[in-house]
């Protein structure tokens, strides 16, 4: 495994590759945020990684940075039960980013994914963020999801310019008329990217780190091949 370098002194006492510079030059690092509760993204995150190791066969390794944790205890779980897992999931929390060690496996085409906490006041997401190619943002149309969704991204967008925002319209019920989606996605848009919407499944509670069920990957599919077409593919 590669680790997550400090920063070190090279030649001549000249500063060496810091941790971001590490992560910039040699992987792809998409971070899944909102400082919403609720807003599904450990699920999201989840999802995101069957995708790319069962349906594309990349390489994935995810950091359980939400402060519940519940990705790597569903993961010790699954792994009781279950066969070789298809990716590694490891628990730390924002302080440790700087310093993570033997996190990441040595192939520069890895796909690094990163739950984050629900809160945007800790300090130690501003090293996280400057370190994301691509931010995955999960919400729904209500003003609470929007008005948590916004100043995430813009805080974002303010530490990390270039930073691509794709925003995820999560668990969307068919059958509710949402009056704030024109506007909230006119808003949205001019920050990032929104998405084509996830419905809502009853079996997004069946999802494990070993397997998405049928009915929730083809309500996915659409996004997904979108997300890993026009970001993902291309970095490989």
């Amino acid at each position: 495994m590669r680790p997550f370098t400090a920063v070190t002194a090279g030649e001549n006492g000249k500063q060496g590759l810091t941790t971001v510079d590490t992560l910039n030059q040699l992987l792809m690092v998409i971070i899944i945020g909102n400082q919403k509760g609720g807003a599904g993204k450990s699920t999201l995150t989840l999802l995101l990684a069957n995708y790319l190791t069962l349906d594309k066969r990349c390489k994935v390794t995810v950091l359980d940075m939400d402060y519940q944790q519940s990705i790597s205890q569903k993961f010790e779980k699954a792994k009781i039960l279950e066969n070789t897992e298809p990716y590694e999931i490891l628990a730390y929390g924002l302080q440790d980013f700087a310093a993570l060690e033997d996190t990441i496996k040595r192939n520069p085409k890895e796909i690094v994914l990163i739950d984050l906490p629900g809160k945007l006041d800790d300090d130690g997401l501003i090293r996280v963020f400057k370190a994301a190619d691509m931010a995955v943002c999960p919400f729904s149309y209500d003003e609470f999801s929007f008005e948590s969704t916004v100043p995430f991204a813009l805080v974002l967008k303010k530490i990390n310019p270039d930073v691509h925002i794709l925003f995820v319209p999560n668990r969307i019920k068919a059958k509710v008329k949402y009056e704030l989606k024109a506007d909230v996605d006119e808003q949205l848009n001019r920050i990032g990217l929104v998405t084509a919407v996830i419905p809502d499944r009853i079996d997004f509670q069946r999802v494990s780190t070993f397997q998405t069920p049928l009915a929730v990957d083809l309500v996915i599919a659409p996004v997904f091949k979108a997300i890993y077409e026009n970001y993902i593919h291309p970095r490989l």
